[in-house]
């Protein structure tokens, strides 16, 4: 690693226009003649929790083991890929599959009012029309390992409403519609506007006034803050610019991106009140995206992502799949359905494969930031037309700063407690914690 004598901090920003742009680990920012371990180069964990909804097609169906599409045969290290998990297959060095959970705190006759907000509490809702269940895992690692950036967590989503279910006359609304609690009766909204999205991360102007004329002007946020970047680069070491100009390189495509969304949905048309829909795959992987940018930037170490409501109702034609998916999940006895709806998990998982193999690209400081991260893929349901929640899609995945092992199925006991993967993953994190949920224990085999 070069290192320069004059020293960057690591929360310097662009500026320009009345925004701010952070920017990545620059050799720059570490200090000559110091320990790594006392630089801004020290690994700075980050954690992800992607949600994948309402279960997968795995030893589940009535086809058994022919139909499985998740967990693999083989235990230990090098195991067999299923095709659900197929698109992680580049990335398998980083990524365990833990099978064998339980989340008994998420069984409830209210199904989809409770299932994804009790993903990662592991905490069984008290039956009120205002939450009061547990705080989730990710806003606990927030406190203790996201304190330090200007966003201590992001909460998105590609939906949150779908077909109906998400409210119930025992739990109320919110269980449904967030994975996210602040504490046991705090839920987060779940945004699922990339602009908005973008302009939280890396800001449009110093008010809300300047940030709305901003962003109807559509001008890049890149050209804003052009002449200190300009600046900057005079400043730094020839890899130091090339991770700038990668990194804005990567900021300028998400705004062509958005902008080519946002002028995809509007114009003269005399169009009737509707909600606008945009197109899924962009939104799904802008969102990634985004979150790689986020961790890359430090403006947030934890995040989590919503593929898409419990109870949707899209379409993917362009997966030869008409069909809603909400009613498509419950005729997992028919095999054509069986095999839509594995195609269906496979692309969401393609999308979280591309992901992680973004983060694997992008350098930060002595490793990548998969290297540096810890990150939970799964479902808090198994069968999707049961609507159990055992045993569990769940896999792990990233370096975690050395803390994580990487390419294993953990079959676990039946029955184990999905807390045991959270509080597994806390503690690799660093965070000082016992219990989590109904956790008994810690998972050392990942």
């Amino acid at each position: 690693m070069y290192i320069r004598k004059k020293h960057l901090s690591r929360r310097t920003v662009l500026q320009g226009a009345g925004v701010a742009l952070s920017l990545p680990l620059l050799d720059a920012m570490v200090p000559a003649a110091t320990a790594l371990a006392d630089t801004a180069a020290a690994p700075k964990m980050r954690m992800g929790f992607v949600y994948l909804p309402h279960g997968a097609i795995m030893n589940n169906t009535r086809f058994g083991p022919e139909m499985n599409g998740w967990t693999p045969d083989k235990d230990g290290a090098n195991y067999d890929l299923k095709a659900i998990l197929q698109p992680l297959g580049p990335m398998q060095k980083y990524v365990s599959v833990v099978s064998g959970l339980h989340n008994k705190p998420a069984e409830s006759s209210a199904v989809h009012a409770i299932t994804p907000g009790t993903w990662l509490s592991c905490v069984a809702p008290a039956k009120s029309q205002q939450p009061h269940g547990g705080i989730t895992v990710d806003q606990l690692a927030a406190r203790h390992i996201g304190q330090d950036t200007p966003l201590p967590s992001i909460e998105l989503a590609t939906e949150v409403e779908g077909g109906g279910g998400q409210c119930d006359g025992t739990y109320g609304c919110s269980f449904g519609k967030t994975i996210s609690f602040a504490n046991a009766t705090t839920p987060l909204p779940m945004e699922t506007d990339p602009r908005k999205v973008f302009e939280k991360l890396f800001g449009r102007g110093k008010t809300a006034e300047e940030r709305q004329a901003i962003s109807r002007d559509m001008g890049s946020l890149l050209d804003m803050v052009s002449e200190d970047a300009a600046s900057l680069k005079a400043e730094v070491g020839a890899e130091d610019r090339v991770v700038l100009d990668d990194y804005m390189d990567n900021v300028r495509e998400i705004e062509r991106r958005m902008q080519k969304m946002q002028s995809q949905t509007t114009g003269d048309l005399d169009l009737p009140e509707i909600p606008v829909v945009m197109d899924f795959d962009e939104q799904l992987n802008l969102m990634f995206d985004m979150i790689a940018l986020a961790y890359q930037s430090d403006v947030t170490r934890i995040a989590t992502f919503m593929l898409a409501a419990e109870v949707s109702s899209r379409t993917f034609p362009e997966l030869g799949i008409p069909e809603a998916f909400h009613p498509l999940s419950h005729r997992t006895g028919e095999e054509e359905a069986a095999r839509k709806l594995i195609k269906l998990q496979a692309y969401f998982t393609d999308a979280y494969g591309k992901f992680l193999k973004k983060l694997s690209e992008t350098p930060d400081g002595e490793g990548s930031l998969l290297d540096h991260s810890i990150l939970l893929y799964g479902s808090n349901m198994s069968s999707s037309n049961r609507h159990d929640n055992f045993p569990l899609p769940i896999t792990v995945a990233g370096g975690g700063c050395g803390k994580l092992k990487g390419n294993i199925h953990a079959r676990c006991e039946d029955h184990t407690p999905l807390a045991n993967v959270h509080l597994t993953l806390l503690q690799r994190a660093g965070v000082p914690v016992e219990t989590f949920g109904d956790s008994n224990g810690v998972i050392d085999e990942i």
